[in-house]
């Protein structure tokens, strides 16, 4: 095979998903050329790469000329969304593109982004036991507490960080929810579902022609200023742990299947244990990585990488598909501070 070499640009670089994804990149074992792309001026101050480039928005009419303007210029060869919002224009726009892509099917992401066409395909496979209901009135939100009992929760279909979620313990919580939502005029589609109250499970995985390559989960500890949001849950967590669990890893798996038999490309599944520590899918981020990525870089697997080897048809080293880290492995990081790969069992203080 023909050595290429690797020009990559990626957008939405500068948000700390794009962050991460760039510093994993650069501790790869070769020489890879990085061009960073960014709507926001002030974030590409952060990054150290080779070119970075300021653009419109996603949803500017000129957004795709400008991204192959910059391909032009820089002779990359593959292009990388970060950014739900970009991976949906760059996916339906793919065939615009004068670099490739390792995006999933268009219509594996369009559903992946819609929590309420994911949770159906889940619900058609067997994977959780109720439909989403749409809230559109008080009415919807009365039916929603017949089905699911209290508590159950409310969140936009579309939309990324907890958009628009809460939980409702009571007709009152809902009817004001709501109203708050009308009364600002958003147009956002709102679903209810059954409330999963244990483990808040991350599962990360790149996968080819419908097998899992590589995959590892964690679990979300704590979130960046969780009270910042009704949900609890912000778009990034401040302490996970990675763990080894075969029901985590086999509904995953599933989750993905009951989407696309032929998932090709990085999948990153949500998951909710219930009352009886059965994990359930709540969520799917298609063609990109989550915010942490550089956790697994730091441990020693390096995703972001695997990633652009699968991209450009290079053969991996062989990798077990699941718990390719060992559990027990805390990523800790806050605003301003560092983040510490920490060991179980190897805390550094004295407890009084």
């Amino acid at each position: 095979m023909v050595s290429v070499t690797k020009k990559i640009i990626i957008t939405g670089a500068g948000g700390p998903a794009g962050i991460n994804f760039v510093r994993s990149i650069k501790e790869a074992p070769e020489k890879i050329s990085i061009i960073c792309v960014d709507a926001n001026k002030y974030h590409l101050v952060w990054l150290d790469v080779e070119k970075k480039y300021k653009v419109p928005r996603y949803d500017a009419a000129n957004y795709i000329d400008s991204i192959n303007t910059i391909i032009e210029e820089t002779e990359a060869n593959l292009i990388h969304p970060q950014p739900d919002g970009e991976v949906k224009l760059l996916s339906e726009n793919r065939h615009r593109l004068k670099a490739k892509t390792f995006l999933p099917n268009k219509k594996t992401i369009e559903i992946c982004q819609d929590k309420h066409l994911s949770s159906l395909a889940w619900k058609k496979e067997g994977l959780i036991e109720s439909e989403p209901l749409v809230i559109e009135s008080e009415e919807d939100a009365a039916k929603a507490s017949e089905l699911f009992g209290y508590p159950y929760w409310i969140r936009a279909s579309v939309g990324f960080s907890a958009r628009g979620s809460t939980l409702i313990e009571n007709s009152e919580t809902a009817k004001h929810w709501i109203g708050y939502w009308k009364s600002r005029g958003i147009g956002w589609k709102f679903i209810a579902q059954k409330y999963f109250g244990g483990r808040n499970i991350a599962f990360q995985s790149l996968w080819l022609d419908g097998e899992v390559v590589v995959s590892q989960a964690r679990e979300r500890i704590e979130y960046l200023y969780p009270y910042l949001s009704p949900s609890g849950i912000t778009n990034t967590p401040v302490v996970a742990v990675t763990i080894s669990d075969k029901k985590v890893n086999e509904m995953a798996t599933k989750a993905v299947r009951s989407i696309d038999s032929h998932a090709t490309g990085v999948f990153c599944i949500d998951l909710r244990e219930d009352e009886k520590r059965n994990p359930k899918p709540t969520e799917i981020n298609a063609g990109r990585f989550f915010t942490t990525s550089y956790f697994f870089t730091a441990a020693g697997v390096n995703m972001p990488y695997y990633y652009l080897s699968l991209a450009y048809g290079e053969e991996l080293p062989d990798l077990p598909q699941y718990n390719i880290l060992p559990e027990g492995l805390y990523w800790i990081r806050h605003i301003d501070a560092p983040a510490v790969l920490v060991k179980e069992n190897q805390w550094s203080y004295f407890e009084i």
